[in-house]
């Protein structure tokens, strides 16, 4: 009725606004076929898609560039403030040079932002603690505990940067020593093939530059140095330096060894592959017999409480139930 009521209102019958809206459903059905039956130009959308695109390489120009002055200025504080205290001409820097090279790190920039944080952790961390130790530390400690607990945080930020250098040396030596087998092969390979020692490096190097880049980044500097170093075993020497594992240097031995006396370089690293990945399989039998011994003690804690309450809990519940009737 209330319909009815608004179409005599408007002025209309019921036959009308049906007929009415049957028109305009047709309309809107024709129409809708039309416009995905005609051709469409392309060029407004093409154009619209290219000055999106010409918008996101000028902010993604833009980005970098201000990074990378930002980076600029960083970097030329620090050089300043190192160059005012005669750190960087010490003989410090040449250790750390080594050091950050094990890392993987060779340019100059890194040196200087490792003895910078050297020089401004334990500075940071003696103000903060001498903020922060007021606030937290009960009244009721004594003020020589109190004196302490600046100095040790000082302590702790002379030590961080040594300690994170030391953790991705680690990182960086177990990842090389887990593709070391793999790129032995490949060396046999090309060294079967009639490449050269420096060739097969370099060859090796682009092999395996996607499954283990460190790798591929030692022996394509290897290569390098053997290419234009007047001594050939410094280049050997320096990989050594460079990366301080036994298998490693077992390698570089061998290598030494064939470049002096012209033994045949393919036996020998065919039998130091299988040797490296014998040690690796024996280190992966070794952790396979020790998780037994690890597992026991989350097995006594979470696996054994839940497991006896599962199995004694509804006897107890029973052995309750029948002791409250008696």
């Amino acid at each position: 009725m209330n319909i009815e009521q608004a179409l005599l209102s408007l002025g209309l019958k019921t036959e009308d606004a049906i007929v009415l809206l049957a028109g305009l459903s047709a309309f809107a059905s024709v129409w809708a076929v039309w416009r995905t039956m005609i051709e469409r130009s392309p060029i407004h959308k093409r154009a619209k898609e290219l000055r999106q695109r010409q918008k996101e390489l000028a902010a993604g120009i833009a980005r970098p560039r201000r990074h990378a002055l930002s980076r600029a200025t960083a970097m030329t504080t620090m050089r300043r403030t190192l160059t005012l205290l005669k750190i960087l001409q010490s003989k410090t820097a040449g250790g750390v040079a080594e050091q950050l090279s094990r890392c993987g790190w060779r340019s100059k920039d890194a040196i200087t932002v490792f003895i910078f944080m050297r020089v401004a952790l334990p500075i940071v961390f003696l103000l903060a603690a001498m903020v922060l130790v007021p606030l937290v530390v009960p009244a009721t400690v004594p003020a020589l505990t109190k004196t302490a607990l600046p100095l040790l945080a000082a302590g702790l930020g002379l030590y961080v940067p040594g300690l994170f250098v030391k953790n991705v040396i680690q990182r960086r030596e177990k990842v090389i020593q887990g593709a070391l087998p793999d790129a032995l092969d490949l060396l046999v390979i090309c060294a079967e093939a009639g490449l050269s020692l420096d060739a097969a490096l370099t060859r090796v190097s682009h092999e395996i530059g996607h499954s283990c880049p460190q790798l591929a980044d030692e022996l394509g500097l290897t290569s390098v140095e053997l290419g234009f170093l007047p001594d050939r075993r410094a280049a050997l020497l320096n990989l050594t330096r460079r990366c301080q594992l036994s298998s490693l240097r077992g390698v570089v031995n061998t290598l030494q060894q064939t470049e002096k006396y012209g033994t045949p370089l393919s036996n020998a690293l065919r039998v130091l592959s299988a040797e490296f990945r014998h040690e690796r399989l024996m280190k992966a039998e070794e952790k396979a017999a020790r998780l037994p011994v690890i597992l026991t003690v989350p097995m006594i804690v979470f696996i054994l409480p839940a497991l006896m309450i599962v199995l004694v809990g509804p006897a107890a519940i029973r052995t309750m139930d029948a002791m409250s009737r008696l």
